[in-house]
């Protein structure tokens, strides 16, 4: 039961981790992996599909609300988001490798749905860069503690 509760726990604070919600899934994989009761590698799985699929949801988010920029209730300025829709045509497809970055990263991914970006180019990109911040911190945890 143990095993389960702590995958379930760990996906479940990387997919909030990726959306707009401010949660942290560093903490719960670190504390994970330095308990040493489940394999590396599948917390890192694990970890990382929870965080793609934040990010999807974020996707989907922009793909979709953009048609309500022009309500009273929507949550962004008409100026801030322009002013990042712009940022994300200078710098394009490949500053969703940033989407592993606190702040910025989680508004890129809604700005790459809201700007139509490609579903399989934006998974693939998000994917390596999710995994890879997570490879670096399993590297620097199992580091310490050995």
């Amino acid at each position: 039961m143990w095993d389960f509760s702590a995958y379930l726990g760990l996906f479940l604070s990387a997919f909030g981790a990726a959306t707009l919600l401010p949660m942290q899934s560093e903490a719960v994989l670190t504390s994970l992996l330095v308990a040493a009761k489940q394999p590396p590698v599948s917390l890192l799985l694990v970890a990382t599909c929870g965080n793609v699929l934040g990010a999807v949801v974020n996707w989907l988010l922009g793909r979709y609300i953009e048609r309500f920029r022009h309500k009273r209730w929507f949550p962004v300025r008409q100026e801030k988001l322009e002013r990042a829709q712009k940022a994300y045509h200078r710098y394009g497809r490949w500053s969703l490798l940033l989407s592993w970055a606190p702040i910025i990263g989680d508004p890129l991914t809604v700005i790459a749905g809201t700007l139509r970006e490609p579903f399989w180019s934006f998974l693939l990109i998000v994917c390596v860069a999710k995994a890879g911040r997570y490879l670096v911190l399993a590297g620097l945890a199992l580091n310490l503690i050995s």
